[in-house]
């Protein structure tokens, strides 16, 4: 049996829905004003405040775009990788308690510091692998594939 897993989640596309359109009325924006010379909007902004609003939006869209958290399960422990802010590695001897629970919504998605699962990192969903640490700390691993986890839980932990 295969006691080794790995999971890779992007957050969902909600970020894009709201982001694109915006870069393409600043794009549209620096297209009006500093190509063909017109002024965009009734008080218009200076062609460099334009062109330094457009430049953050697309660092937002890229930022977004390349977030992702990988989870990694195998004999040692486990790991997680919030690309490209975080990474963390747990071994089960520090862990004293692991169940894969409904954690319901926790006020978003990304790194949250919440009071009942403590520092949690998700991507989508409301499934997640809840830890107790011996330190007293807590965590909660966003997950697609509890029934996995589950799995593993049982051989790691028995």
């Amino acid at each position: 049996m295969n006691n080794t897993f790995k999971e890779t989640q992007k957050l969902s596309g909600w970020v894009f829905v709201l982001l694109i359109p915006i870069e393409l009325l600043f794009s549209y924006g620096i297209y009006q004003q500093i190509f063909l010379g017109e002024a965009f909007g009734t008080k218009p902004a200076p062609d460099i405040v334009l062109i330094v609003l457009f430049l953050l939006i697309f660092a937002l869209i890229a930022f977004f775009w390349l977030l992702n958290l990988q989870t990694e399960i195998d004999e040692t422990g486990i790991r997680i990788r919030f690309f490209p802010l975080n990474k963390r590695k747990i071994k089960w001897e520090d862990i004293t308690k692991a169940e894969v629970l409904d954690y319901g919504f926790i006020g978003g998605w990304g790194i949250r510091f919440t009071q009942k699962y403590g520092t949690a990192y998700n991507a989508k969903g409301k499934i997640g692998l809840a830890l107790q640490l011996k330190n007293g700390k807590k965590l909660l691993i966003g997950t697609q594939r509890g029934d996995e986890i589950e799995k593993i839980l049982k051989q790691q932990l028995t």
